[in-house]
């Protein structure tokens, strides 16, 4: 599978005045949405064909202000191991989002930040309700 950008963030001390900002600047469509932290994300829109975002508070005052990309792919837990084996510095490892799936952060070799995103897995409700058919036909049969 090829490992495309899948979302963009940007970690800023005043997410709100960065969203509106950027909102004037692109004409951006934004949400909030509420985290555990009792913090606002702030989902970007920028069209139906293009890469989304969000806007967040920085998770931590060391934390520069700056946009993250993050890359897609099948195993957050597999790519940080795999980062960090290469030489990477883990800043997180793994951090499940419910209902959405899971990200980590690492800042590679040369210094660089990235993200990687794993979408949640969605159930086999399919497969399931096969097998059950079958084995009602196979009983009736």
């Amino acid at each position: 599978m090829p490992h495309g950008f899948a979302h963009m963030e940007l970690n800023t001390d005043n997410a709100p005045a960065a969203a509106k900002f950027y909102k004037s600047l692109f004409a951006w469509k934004t949400s909030g949405m509420r985290m555990g932290t009792g913090d606002t994300y702030i989902m970007v829109d920028t069209g139906p064909r293009q890469l989304g975002g969000g806007i967040q508070k920085k998770p931590s005052p060391q934390t520069p202000t700056a946009w993250l990309p993050y890359v897609e792919v099948e195993s957050v837990k597999r790519s940080i191991a795999k980062a960090k084996k290469l030489g990477a510095r883990i800043m997180v490892e793994y951090q499940p989002i419910d209902g959405m799936g899971a990200y980590g952060v690492f800042t590679d070799p040369t210094g660089a930040t990235m993200g990687v995103w794993e979408r949640a897995k969605k159930p086999a409700r399919r497969t399931a309700r096969r097998a059950t058919r079958r084995a009602t036909r196979r009983s009736t049969h």
